[in-house]
């Protein structure tokens, strides 16, 4: 059974949702606080999936995510670089997406280019405050890209019924952005992972998340992990019996990674019995 890890630090708020997420979706879970990882970075080598969670770390003091990344970027680089390397997922939801461009996770190196070995790449992308100026939590409407390289979303853009397309938000600081150059290229290269269909938050391109050019690590302000169940819909009674017996789109997510790497190992085991 894959294992996961979801890294909690002071202000993280959805750790157990990640960790039910992981669960329901086939892995074992379990939570670490970032001091923790901070002294000890090998024990992420022990881990198959990796969750940056949502809430306000630290308060959002500074800024959102910010001294989060900074302790991650400044001691965990190379584990999580290694993670990757390794085939391993990471998700970063809302706090944990800030956390991840900060870090310099995503959108990480140009498709073919290597991991760098001594820090991470610059930060290319930022979420900054709402259109708004305020504080948005709702249920948003989004759009899956097809074309997306991200394991996390694999053959979710097709057929989705609108009712499996809400997913909710919570953030004040959601927009997304970049250079024009950043943007194209991300779009080019199957980076953009899904998209608001109403852009309520003015995100460039109406970008809700992105993925790494490997397609494992995602990074999205809506939050997935809220919406495991149809109770959890914000009209569920009236859903249709159809519908509902459909897996809810925030589970799918989970499950995706959960599937990509059991498929990965069954193909290095067939590899190693063929030699």
């Amino acid at each position: 059974m894959p294992r996961a890890l979801v890294i909690r630090t002071a202000g993280t708020n959805c750790d157990a949702e990640l960790v039910r997420a992981f669960r329901m979706a086939g892995a074992s879970a379990e939570t670490l606080h970032l001091h923790q990882l901070v002294r000890e970075p090998r024990r992420i080598g022990e881990f198959d999936l990796i969750g940056f969670p949502g809430g306000f770390s630290y308060g959002d003091d500074v800024a959102s995510g910010r001294i989060f990344a900074v302790r991650a970027r400044e001691r965990l680089y190379p584990a999580l670089r290694d993670h990757i390397q390794r085939g391993c997922p990471i998700i970063g939801v809302c706090n944990g997406f800030q956390v991840l461009v900060q870090l310099g996770l995503l959108p990480g190196p140009a498709l073919g280019q290597p991991w760098p070995e001594d820090r991470p790449p610059r930060q290319t992308v930022a979420l900054t405050d709402n259109i708004s100026a305020r504080f948005e939590d709702r249920w948003v409407p989004v759009e899956f890209i097809d074309s997306s390289r991200c394991i996390w979303t694999a053959g979710t853009g097709t057929g989705l019924p609108p009712e499996n397309s809400l997913l909710p938000v919570a953030h004040g600081e959601g927009r997304l952005v970049t250079d024009e150059a950043t943007l194209s290229g991300l779009l080019e290269s199957g980076q953009v992972v899904l998209r608001y269909r109403e852009n309520y938050n003015g995100s460039q391109g109406a970008v809700a998340g992105i993925c790494d050019a490997s397609g494992l690590v995602l990074g999205l302000m809506p939050h997935p992990e809220r919406f495991l169940d149809w109770t959890r819909h914000p009209y569920w009674t009236r859903v249709s019996p159809a519908v509902r017996s459909s897996t809810p789109i925030g589970l799918q997510l989970f499950q995706n990674a959960v599937k990509a790497l059991q498929k990965a190992e069954n193909r290095n085991l067939a590899r190693a019995a063929g030699r």
